[in-house]
């Protein structure tokens, strides 16, 4: 198996339409190419900002690879993305002024 996990430091006054937008926009989208979300969570990182984070499953690393392929490669997806980061400003705003932290990263199973 491999597991990842997107991590990212939004903006409190954002964190609305960023969650909408993974439950209406993205998520759907992985699920529908053969992703498994184990869970998203949030907490507080500050006064000013909440980190949001989602552990994803895969069968393995070049499953994982394949999935992201289709993903970013499904047209009508990726006109749903640009169009929701116009309505907030262009992808280079949201990034500099709401998203301001964001990995993706391998987690590494410590059981044996």
């Amino acid at each position: 198996m491999f597991y990842r996990r997107k991590y990212y430091i939004v903006k409190n006054d954002f964190v609305e339409a960023f969650n909408e937008h993974f439950n209406e926009t993205n998520l759907p989208n992985q699920l529908k190419h053969g992703a498994r979300l184990t869970g998203r969570w949030m907490t507080s990182h500050d006064a000013t900002t909440t980190e949001i984070f989602a552990i994803w499953e895969y069968d393995s690393y070049e499953k994982y690879q394949e999935i992201e392929a289709n993903v970013r490669g499904d047209q009508e997806h990726v006109q749903r993305v640009q169009n929701w980061y116009e309505k907030h400003g262009g992808r280079t705003k949201v990034f500099e002024e709401y998203c301001l932290e964001v990995r993706n990263e391998e987690l590494i199973s410590t059981l044996k």
